[in-house]
């Protein structure tokens, strides 16, 4: 790390070219770790960062990218990047994935549906007035993105990861969150081939209102027959499709 010669208060670490995408996205969660940034804070600006590392701006904005897909920050267009996981639980995607697997999105709705239930059941008891609220945020983002694939991506999983994080079991919530950030390519597979994206806002809808009920048993049997539904739907799907 040294100092520009042009402006001793600007700092200059440069990135090796040799697997430049895995180097600067590690340098770049080192600088987050490092300036202690949490939650909602905000990162330097990418004209900063590309500054900082030595790289052009589009490399930079590939790493960026690739931490949103990880959960790890959050990408706000016209205002900039924030801060968004817990960088203690972070796992990064396998760069190098295989081709999607019909067996996986099976496997990965199955798994949730033996996870999510109980965390909807346990945040409905355990959740404050202010966590049900941003969870209705969550779906009121939703329900502006229908259109909007990826964005609507991003807030039906938000709405799913705050479930697990309100329901008082860190561990779970963890669990959870990386199953999602580490399948993210499936789950908007998923949303595609589901492709009712009015149900699907429906049934999320249906269960916060169990929540804000307090009827934990409700919003627990919402949930496995939600995630029920999709699976049912996907397994048809699959099962329909050329091979």
């Amino acid at each position: 790390m040294v100092r520009s010669s042009g402006s001793p208060s600007v700092i200059v670490d440069p990135v090796a070219r040799h697997n430049l995408a895995d180097e600067l996205t590690a340098r770049i969660l080192r600088h987050i770790e490092d300036e202690k940034l949490g939650p909602g804070d905000r990162l330097p600006s990418t004209r900063a960062l590309s500054a900082r590392f030595a790289v052009a701006t589009p490399t930079l904005r590939e790493a960026l990218r690739r931490l949103e897909a990880t959960g790890a920050i959050e990408i706000r267009h016209g205002s900039g990047c924030y801060v968004r996981g817990d960088l203690a639980r972070l796992i990064l995607s396998n760069p190098n994935q295989a081709p999607l697997a019909a067996a996986t999105l099976i496997d990965l709705l199955a798994a949730r549906e033996l996870i999510e239930p109980p965390l909807a059941e346990a945040a409905t008891r355990q959740a404050t007035e202010a966590e049900m609220d941003e969870l209705a945020l969550c779906l009121e983002r939703a329900d502006r993105e229908l259109a909007e694939d990826a964005r609507l991506h991003v807030a039906n999983m938000d709405f799913h990861r705050a479930i697990g994080r309100f329901s008082g079991n860190a561990i779970l919530a963890q669990v959870i969150a990386s199953l999602l950030d580490i399948y993210g390519r499936e789950q908007l597979t998923v949303m595609h081939l589901y492709d009712d994206r009015e149900s699907d806002l429906r049934a999320h809808q249906g269960i916060l209102a169990a929540m804000r009920a307090r009827k934990p048993v409700r919003a627990s049997q919402l949930m496995r027959d939600h995630l029920r539904d999709v699976r049912e739907v996907i397994s048809a799907a699959l099962a329909s499709s050329p091979r």
